[in-house]
Formats: C-alpha cells, sequence, structure tokens
C-alpha cells in the first residue's frame, strides 16, 4: 500500500488523506489505485456514512498529477502515461457516481489532478488559503479529469474563459461560480473534519453552522466582458475580440493567452463544447482519454513540460506555433475515438 495516501476510518466515515508534500501531493498512479479500491470497500460497508477527502500536511490540496512521469513516458511509447490516465479517470468517475456523500476539503492549491478529486463530491468546502485553476494549456495538455463536463457548466462562458488563460481564483470566487458548495475559515477545518466523523449525516448542517461570509468574488466583476469576448467556440475569434477590446484587462488576458500552446487550447475549445451535451460522466472520460492518450505524446507537451516544470525557462517553443496554424485535421486526429480495446471503461 502507498504511503502518499492515506487511507483511514474514523467515526462513521472513511478518511482519505494526500500524502505527498514535497510534490504538493500531486496525484501518481498508486494513489489513484488506492483511492478507488478504498471507495469501492466503503462503497457496501454501512458503517461508514460518508467520505472525506483531504491533505495530510504541507501547503496545498493537491497541485495536480504527476506531470514528470507522464512526460517521459510521452517521450517513449506512453504506455505508463496511458495507464496514469486510465487509473485516475477510473476513480474520478467512482467519486462521480458515488451513493455515500463525499466532502472535499479545498485548502490551498486545488489544480488539474486536484481539481477532479473535489469537484465530484457533493460538499466542497473553499477557503482564504484556496487556489482553483485549470491550468493545462500552458504545458500543452487541456483540463482533463472531467474539465469538459465541469468547466462548460460554469454561468456564461466562464468555464472557456478559466480552461484557456489558466486563471487562479480564490475561495470566495470558487464559492460564486459554485465551484465550492461552502467557503469555511482555514481554523474550522479541524472542527468541521471531527464533526462530520461523529455525525456523517448532518454534513450540511455542520458545514453550514461553520460557513462565514466570504470577500467578495472579485470574479463576478468581469463577467459580462467574459461573456462577451470568449462568446465563440474559434480560438482566432476570441484572440480577434480580445485585440479589439484593448484596455488593461483584456491587453492582460491576451499577453498570457499568447503563452499557451494553441493547439491544446483548441482541443479545450471543443471539449468544452462537446462537454455541454455529453450525455453522461462516462463518456466525458471516455473522450478526455482518448485525447490525452494523443496529446501526451506530442511535441507540445512533452515542449511544455520542459519548459515550465522541468528546465524552467518558460519559454516554450510551440508547433504550431499560432492558432491559425492549428487545423481542424489536426484536431479531429487528437479527439479520433480510440479501438475498443485501449478505450477506457470505467473498471
Amino acid at each position: 500500500m502507498t504511503q502518499d495516501v492515506l487511507i483511514s476510518t474514523d467515526g462513521k466515515a472513511g478518511r482519505i488523506r494526500l500524502n505527498r508534500p514535497g510534490a504538493i501531493h500531486a496525484l501518481n498512479t498508486d494513489m489513484c489505485v488506492a483511492m478507488a479500491e478504498a471507495l469501492d470497500r466503503w462503497r457496501g460497508d454501512t458503517g461508514i456514512e460518508a467520505v472525506m477527502i483531504d491533505h495530510a500536511e504541507g501547503r496545498g490540496f493537491c497541485a495536480g498529477g504527476d506531470i514528470r512521469m507522464v512526460q517521459e513516458s510521452g517521450k517513449t511509447d506512453g504506455k505508463a502515461a496511458r495507464d496514469f490516465f486510465r487509473q485516475e479517470y477510473r476513480m474520478n468517475h467512482r467519486l462521480f457516481t458515488y451513493a455515500k456523500p463525499v466532502v472535499a476539503f479545498m485548502d490551498g492549491i486545488t489544480m488539474g489532478g486536484g481539481v477532479g478529486i473535489s469537484l465530484p463530491a457533493k460538499y466542497r468546502v473553499a477557503t482564504e488559503n484556496t487556489k482553483f485553476a485549470m491550468p493545462e494549456t500552458g504545458i500543452g495538455l487541456f483540463p482533463d479529469v472531467g474539465g469538459g463536463w465541469y468547466l462548460s457548466r460554469l454561468p456564461g462562458r466562464m468555464g472557456q474563459y478559466l480552461a484557456l488563460t489558466g486563471a487562479r481564483i480564490d475561495g470566495a470566487e470558487c464559492l460564486a461560480l459554485g465551484l465550492a458548495t461552502h467557503y469555511l475559515p482555514a481554523n474550522a477545518l479541524d472542527d468541521a473534519k471531527r464533526r462530520i466523523t461523529a455525525e456523517p449525516q448532518a454534513i450540511e448542517a455542520i458545514l453550514d453552522a461553520l460557513s462565514v461570509e466570504p470577500p467578495e468574488a472579485k470574479i463576478t466583476a468581469h463577467q459580462e466582458a467574459i461573456d462577451r469576448l470568449f462568446a465563440s467556440d474559434r480560438l482566432e475569434d476570441i484572440f480577434a475580440a480580445l485585440e479589439e477590446e484593448g484596455g488593461e484587462w483584456g491587453d492582460k488576458q491576451l499577453s498570457v493567452m499568447r503563452t499557451k500552446s494553441p493547439q491544446t487550447m483548441k482541443v479545450s475549445l471543443k471539449l468544452l463544447a462537446d462537454g455541454r451535451t455529453m450525455p453522461t460522466f462516462e463518456d466525458e472520460m471516455r473522450q478526455e482519454f482518448a485525447v490525452a492518450s494523443h496529446v501526451c505524446q506530442r511535441h507540445d507537451f512533452i515542449e511544455g513540460v520542459r519548459a515550465v516544470i522541468i528546465d524552467k525557462d518558460n519559454n516554450p517553443k510551440w508547433n504550431p506555433a499560432t492558432p491559425e496554424g492549428v487545423s481542424q485535421h489536426l484536431i479531429d486526429q487528437i479527439f479520433a475515438p480510440l479501438p475498443d480495446d485501449e478505450a477506457w471503461t470505467p473498471a
């Protein structure tokens, strides 16, 4: 059993505690398998009435996934990368379909893989420490772990904005957008967890009682501009709208997007367009797995991880280098379904 995630029971609650503080609790394959196995065990255990997900120590709830491993694998046959995505998405799907209430404590950095284990939870607790983002386009990846499902269901075009820019939002903004269900001060979390383990049937009342008035959600002031400027599902249209808009805020978004992979920004727009009408979360994960299987071996992902995470020169050389250079044929190739014997399944 991996020590990177601590699995235990406490009273009537199952506990999943991420325990890789040196990596800000980024998920690896063994962690995903251990979490899925625990969820399966507790599913039929009448003594367990709820599940709590948090982190054991250190800053951040969960900074994402094991991107260095995925990149190393992507440079060769991609098998280990595909295995990671397969197990991670199975765990995500179990959480999404779980009958017992799940509480995720999004205290600190909640990005990528951390989004994938918090957004399926019925109760999602943000704090003054929450830093939420889906920053994948900056490394030539896309907002996966159900990103196409969740982001496409945010108000207006907020999901497209978050997917393309990788913008970081705080706990108050998460609550305003519905990404979080409750806003608690971080110093109330231990009390919340104690009360929940004693009385899991009262989770909602416990979290309601400990909630405080959040600060102003700054992102909501930009909702109108986001809906207008990010209205199109064509990346070229969004760039043109931002260029025409000008102004401090518009120029800032434009300069941020010019650092991102044009290829995976286009992938993200299609993912959200498809996700809006995806029949089930299982269908969403099947599509995202096919896309991830293709993207993890492409130039932009290998180069993006090199530039941002390994060498840290923050100067990736994208190929194609411009939105216009990313053809519809290339996007179609990335979204091509996998053969039946390679496709993702829930178990």
